[in-house]
C-alpha cells in the first residue's frame, strides 16, 4: 500500500472489480426462506429500539447499521454451520432490515415503526401551539391532553384503541397500495418501455455486495477500515450524548447537534443570513457517493439563497417576520414564510412541467419506433411475477377502503374530491414519475396540492388534516422492483417479506414505543435532535393545519399569506428560464436538479457534503482511479455508518438498561 493511503488495496486485480456483463442472464430464486425469517424477528427485537433512540439523539435512523450488522451475523454463522447465504436470501435481509428500521420523519427524527407518529401526535397535542385547536383534533387520531392515557404516557389506555384501529387499516392499505400500483408500474416502465433506470444497478451491486462480508475480498478491506472510523467518530458524537443524558440526566455533547449555529454571531452585517457548520463526519461521507454536480449545485443554491440573499431581502424590507437575535431554526421558518416558500413552489411547479415535458417527448419518441419493437406483458420465466390483474385489483381495493375510511371519519368532506385523488390523480403522478425516474433517476412532485385543495374545497374543520386522504406517489416503487430483479431474486420473496414485515414491525413498534414512553417525557435535555427540533416542528405543523380555519378578526390567514402569486410566478419562470440556459449550453442537467433542490437547505450540511464530493474527486479518485474510488465510496460510506450504529446502539442499550431499572429524573 502507497505510503499515506488510508484505504486498503482491493484484493484483486482492477479488472475483476468491474461488473459482470448486462447481457448475461439472470438466474431467479426465491430469498425469503426461514434464514431471512429469523433475522427479520433479530431486527424487530434489537435493532428497532436503537433506531428509535438514534433518532431522537441525532435525527438519523439506524439503518445502515441493522442492515450490515445483520447480515454479517447471519452470514457468519450460516458460513460455520456449512449451509451460506445465498445472494438473494441476502438481499431479503437487506430489504427486511432497510423497512423495519426506516425513519418515519427524518424531520422530527422519528424511527421505530409506524406507532412513532402517535408520540408526535401526543406530544403536539398536548404542546402551546396546537392549545388554539386543540379541541377540534380528533379524539380517532388522538387523545385529549387531558387523558389519562396522555397525562401518564400510556400507549395501552382504551382512549388510544380508536386511534389505534385506524394506523392498522392504514398501514394495510397503505401497504396493499404501493405494492400493487408499484409492481404495475414496474411492469410497464421496465418490462414494457424498457427504461434504463439509472440508479439501480447502483443501488442492486451495492445490496449484492453485502454477500462479500466477512471475506477476504476488497469490500470487506474497505468496509473495516470505515467501521473504525465510524466507532471512534460515532463515540463522540452519538455515545458522549446518550451515555452523558442517561448517567447525569443533562445530556453533554461534544460537537453541536444538529451544527453549529452562527447566525446570531453574523447578524450585525449579515440579517437574516443563516450561518452554521456541520460536525457530522456522516456529511462528507455522503459527498463521496453522492454525484459531484448534485452536491455542487445544492452547496451553490443554499449559500446564495441563505447566506447572500436573505440579508438583501432584509434590507429590501421584504423579511418583515424576521426579528434579530433569532437562531437558524426561527430564522429559517421566518425567512421561508416571507419569501423562500413561495419561491420554491414556483421551482417546484417548474420541476414537475420539466417532467412532464420529458416524459411526453419519450413517449413520442417510443410511437416512432413502436412499429419497429415488439413487446409483451408477459414477464420473464422463473422471475416469480404475479397476474397483473392481482396488482391492479390490491391497489384498488385499498384505494377504495381508504376513500371509504375517510369519508366515514370526515363526511361532510367532498367525496369527488377524494375520489379524484385516489383513482384518477395518484396513477397519473405515480406513473409520470415512475417514467421519470426510469429516465432520469428523479420523480416529480407537485408541491402542496394537498393544501391547496382542501383550502379550495372551503372546508373549515382540523380533522381533515389527520384523516388518511388517498394522495400519493408510487413512482418510487418500479425502481425498487427493478433492483430486486436485478439481484436475481423472485418477485414473490418481496410480497411474502412485506406480508410477514407489517404484524412484526407492528407488534414490536407497539411494545418498545409503549415501554419507552412511558418512562421518558419527550422530548427532554438527553434527547438533543427532539429537544431542539419538535417545538419548530409543532410550531410549523399548527401553523398549516389552521390555513383552513376562518379567523375571527377576518385577517388573512399566516400561512395564506406567506403563499404569494408573484413569488411562485417568478420563482417557476426563473426555474424554466435556468433550465433553457442548461439546456442550450448542454450544462450537466444533475447540476440544475441539485440547485432547484438545495434552494431552500441549510448550508450548514450542503458545504460539507460538497466538501466530500471535492475531495473524493480532486484526490481520493486521483490517487485510486476513478472507477476503482466509485466502488470504495459506498462501502465506505456503508461502514462507517455501521461503525456510528454499533457505537449508538450500545450506548442506547445502556440507556434502556437503566430506564428499565427506574424512570430518570429530568
Amino acid at each position: 500500500m502507497p505510503q499515506g493511503d488510508i484505504l486498503p488495496s482491493p484484493a484483486t486485480e482492477p479488472e475483476d472489480l468491474d461488473q459482470k456483463p448486462e447481457t448475461e442472464e439472470i438466474q431467479f430464486e426465491d430469498g425469503f426462506t426461514l434464514k431471512t425469517i429469523i433475522g427479520a424477528i433479530f431486527i424487530a427485537l434489537f435493532m428497532l429500539p436503537g433506531g428509535m433512540y438514534l433518532g431522537l439523539v441525532a435525527g438519523q435512523g439506524i439503518g445502515d447499521a441493522a442492515e450490515w450488522v445483520t447480515i454479517v451475523l447471519f452470514a457468519e454463522v450460516a458460513r460455520r454451520s456449512y449451509a451460506p447465504l445465498k445472494k438473494q436470501e441476502i438481499y431479503i435481509l437487506f430489504y427486511i432490515a432497510a423497512g423495519l428500521t426506516a425513519v418515519a420523519s427524518a424531520e422530527r427524527g422519528l424511527a421505530g415503526g409506524p406507532f412513532s407518529w402517535m408520540i408526535w401526535n401526543a406530544y403536539f397535542v398536548s404542546s402551546p401551539s396546537a392549545a388554539p385547536f386543540v379541541s377540534e383534533i380528533p379524539s380517532w387520531s388522538v387523545p385529549s391532553p387531558n387523558s389519562p392515557a396522555i397525562l401518564q404516557r400510556e400507549l395501552w389506555h382504551p382512549d388510544w384503541w380508536k386511534p389505534i384501529a385506524l394506523l392498522l387499516v392504514t398501514e394495510v392499505c397503505g401497504r396493499l397500495s404501493w405494492m400493487g400500483m408499484g409492481y404495475a408500474l414496474f411492469r410497464i416502465t421496465s418490462d414494457v418501455e424498457k427504461l434504463p433506470f439509472p440508479y439501480a444497478p447502483v443501488a442492486a451491486s451495492g445490496a449484492t455486495a453485502l454477500s462479500e462480508a466477512g471475506t477476504e475480498s476488497w469490500r470487506w478491506g474497505i468496509f473495516s477500515t470505515g467501521t473504525v472510523v465510524g466507532l471512534m467518530f460515532g463515540f463522540l458524537y452519538i455515545g458522549v450524548p446518550v451515555l452523558s443524558g442517561t448517567l447525569l440526566g443533562d445530556s453533554f455533547t461534544i460537537f453541536p447537534i444538529p451544527f453549529a449555529d452562527f447566525t446570531t454571531s453574523v447578524e450585525s452585517f449579515l440579517p437574516a443570513a443563516i450561518v452554521g457548520l456541520s460536525f457530522s463526519l456522516g456529511n462528507v461521507l455522503i459527498g463521496f457517493v453522492l454525484p459531484f454536480e448534485i452536491l455542487g449545485g445544492a452547496a451553490l443554491a443554499s449559500v446564495l439563497g441563505m447566506v447572500v440573499m436573505n440579508p438583501i431581502l432584509y434590507h429590501a424590507g421584504l423579511l418583515p417576520s424576521y426579528r434579530k437575535g433569532s437562531d437558524a431554526l426561527v430564522t429559517k421558518l421566518s425567512v421561508d414564510m416571507d419569501f423562500w416558500l413561495s419561491v420554491g413552489i414556483g421551482i417546484n411547479i417548474a420541476v414537475a412541467i420539466i417532467g412532464m415535458m420529458l416524459v411526453i417527448k419519450s413517449v413520442r419518441e417510443a410511437k416512432r419506433v413502436s412499429a419497429e419493437r415488439k413487446f409483451s406483458l408477459a414477464p420473464p420465466k422463473g422471475r416469480g411475477d404475479i397476474p397483473l390483474f392481482i396488482a391492479i385489483g390490491g391497489w384498488l381495493v385499498a384505494t377504495a377502503i381508504t376513500i371509504i375510511v375517510c369519508r366515514i371519519l370526515v363526511p361532510n368532506f367532498p367525496l369527488w374530491i377524494l375520489a379524484f385523488f385516489g383513482f384518477i390523480w395518484s396513477p397519473l403522478n405515480s406513473y409520470i414519475s415512475a417514467r421519470m425516474i426510469g429516465l432520469t433517476g428523479r420523480g416529480i412532485g407537485f408541491p402542496y396540492l394537498k393544501e391547496a385543495s382542501i383550502v379550495a374545497s372551503g372546508y373549515q374543520r382540523v380533522d381533515i388534516w389527520y384523516a388518511p386522504v388517498p394522495l400519493q406517489d408510487h413512482g418510487w416503487v418500479a425502481q425498487r422492483f427493478r433492483e430486486v430483479e436485478l439481484t436475481g431474486t423472485k418477485m414473490v420473496s418481496i410480497f411474502k417479506a412485506e406480508a410477514f414485515m407489517l404484524p412484526v414491525v407492528l407488534v414490536s413498534s407497539f411494545l418498545f414505543w409503549g415501554f419507552f414512553w412511558n418512562t421518558n417525557a419527550l422530548p427532554n435535555a438527553a434527547f438533543p435532535y427532539a429537544q431542539n427540533f419538535w417545538p419548530i416542528q409543532a410550531q410549523q405543523a399548527a401553523v398549516w393545519q389552521q390555513i383552513n380555519l376562518p379567523r375571527s378578526d377576518g385577517a388573512q390567514n399566516y400561512v395564506l399569506a406567506a403563499i404569494k402569486p408573484l413569488y411562485i410566478l417568478g420563482g417557476c419562470v426563473a426555474g424554466l428560464f435556468t433550465f433553457g440556459l442548461f439546456t442550450v449550453f448542454k450544462w450537466p442537467l444533475l447540476f440544475f436538479y441539485g440547485f432547484a433542490g438545495g434552494l431552500g437547505l441549510f448550508p450548514a450540511n450542503t458545504l460539507p457534503q460538497f466538501f466530500g464530493a471535492w475531495y473524493g474527486r480532486k484526490y481520493l479518485a486521483a490517487r485510486y482511479g476513478v472507477d476503482t474510488w466509485s466502488r470504495y465510496a459506498p462501502v465506505l460510506l456503508a461502514g462507517f455508518s455501521c461503525g456510528t450504529g454499533l457505537i449508538g446502539m450500545a450506548a442506547i442499550s445502556i440507556a434502556l438498561i437503566g430506564k428499565a431499572v427506574a424512570k430518570l429524573p429530568y
